[in-house]
């Protein structure tokens, strides 16, 4: 009896969780769901499995089953668990830090583009925790054990993270941002003119129904987690606008979601199809223009910015703000002297 396998990628930007599929051999006895993975998942828990069924990420021929499903012969299975499904054991690397601040609470990171922050499948080493455990020898773990992690930014999102160093700034940290009293501004580089100087993007943010690797936007919590971004113009240049994003709530790919949603999706955001000319002309010129925007800035145009928090023992009121990293100066640079030089309706 033999089971087909696959582990599709899990998304390495700032995702929680990994993706394993499985198709059940035809020879497959009746076995309870969590048996028949815990058989498949290399060093899997159960209780991470009975984890992921009461979350509603084990699903059987596409539909959400509890624990004691029994799998028979020919199901496809699939099942979405926290990363990784295992207990890891750190590898502390010395891999530099820009510590913005620090003291015997907490310490502020301005995170590059390019570093994963937590490890999870096909990265469990050179991420920010591997970092972390290199220069910090004990810090407290969140509730998926990751040390000092309180949040998370994508992999190729740059800008500012806070990381807890005592229990007692893990879990006050935690609340702020579960109360939605931190305060976290981004900006991005999005396609198109946006209308308005300023709106709000609600809705329930959840997993694409066909592109696992996507999140979309609800209009039911039937399908996600409730989300609110405030934005607001900051320039125009013709084709793309610059934008402060404000989050009200911090959902996986939240910005770049709802900005998809509103039809402006982050400008070079390869994940979301914003590594394409969507707004513009046919001409060639434009077209190399674009190309050389995209090799300035290879990376979805997203920068956290500025993060405010209460600090656990002062009670102090903190604020920290962090330039544009240089590929997202140099990129607005170059919208910002073409937008100057060309008309949006026609090329010189």
């Amino acid at each position: 009896m033999q089971n087909n396998t696959t582990i599709e990628d899990a998304d390495l930007e700032g995702e929680l969780f990994e993706h394993y599929r499985f198709e059940a051999a035809k020879g497959q006895a009746p076995l309870r769901v969590d048996k028949f993975l815990m058989n498949l998942v290399e060093n899997a828990t159960r209780n991470k499995i009975q984890q992921a069924a009461t979350n509603g990420n084990i699903f059987v021929n596409d539909i959400p089953v509890k624990s004691n499903y029994k799998v028979k012969a020919f199901d496809v299975v699939r099942v979405l668990m926290e990363q990784p499904p295992f207990e890891n054991i750190i590898i502390p690397e010395n891999i530099p830090l820009d510590i913005v601040y620090e003291d015997d609470q907490l310490l502020v990171i301005n995170k590059p583009a390019g570093l994963v922050v937590h490890p999870g499948h096909g990265n469990y080493t050179g991420t920010l925790v591997n970092a972390l455990a290199y220069h910090f020898e004990s810090l407290p773990m969140n509730s998926s054990e990751r040390p000092g992690l309180v949040h998370r930014i994508d992999k190729d999102t740059t800008g500012l993270l806070v990381v807890a160093k005592t229990d007692h700034a893990m879990a006050y940290l935690t609340k702020q941002f579960a109360d939605k009293t931190s305060e976290r501004e981004y900006v991005a580089l999005v396609w198109g003119n946006i209308e308005e100087e300023s709106g709000t993007i609600e809705g329930y943010i959840g997993r694409h129904m066909k592109d696992r690797m996507q999140m979309s936007v609800y209009d039911s919590e039937e399908y996600g987690k409730h989300a609110v971004t405030h934005y607001k113009v900051l320039e125009r240049f013709g084709y793309v606008t610059l934008v402060s994003c404000i989050l009200e709530t911090g959902r996986t790919h939240q910005i770049r979601a709802h900005m998809k949603h509103i039809g402006h999706t982050l400008f070079n955001d390869e994940r979301y199809g914003g590594n394409l000319i969507l707004k513009g002309t046919t001409f060639t010129k434009y077209k190399q223009f674009i190309d050389n925007c995209f090799k300035t800035l290879p990376r979805q145009a997203l920068h956290a910015k500025t993060l405010g928090f209460e600090h656990p023992t002062t009670k102090e009121f903190m604020r920290f703000d962090t330039e544009l990293p240089q590929d997202m100066k140099e990129c607005i640079e170059k919208w910002r002297t073409y937008s100057k030089s060309h008309t949006m309706e026609e090329e010189e």
